[in-house]
């Protein structure tokens, strides 16, 4: 049951990063045009800043859902795993308590 949570994980922890990666990359390409621009610089860091901002924004949709979906199967899992223990106990005690009656009620 388990298989799919790291790689859930895993999206949900490098999706921002991944996001911040293509914010600094369109920071990078804004401020590598505004040497080449004919108009004024500050237009064309603002339109580059934008412009990558997308990816940030991107990346948080991606890890918002990620990571909810990731904390909400961990909590199920942790939950199951709990009521499975309860069952394997109460089984067992079961086994044992039906175990002793019958030790007890074997003519010697």
């Amino acid at each position: 049951m388990k298989r799919g949570l790291s790689g859930l994980a895993s999206i949900a922890s490098t999706a921002p990063l991944v996001g911040l990666f293509g914010t600094v990359i369109g920071i990078l390409y804004s401020f590598r045009g505004c040497g080449t621009a004919r108009w004024t610089c500050y237009a064309a860091i603002v339109g580059g800043i934008a412009d990558a901002l997308v990816t940030t924004a991107f990346g948080l949709l991606v890890t918002v859902p990620a990571l909810w979906f990731y904390n909400h199967l961990s909590n199920e899992m942790e939950a199951f795993d709990i009521e499975m223990r309860l069952a394997s106990l109460e089984v067992l005690n079961y086994l044992d308590l039906r175990l002793r009656r019958q030790q007890h009620s074997r003519p010697y």
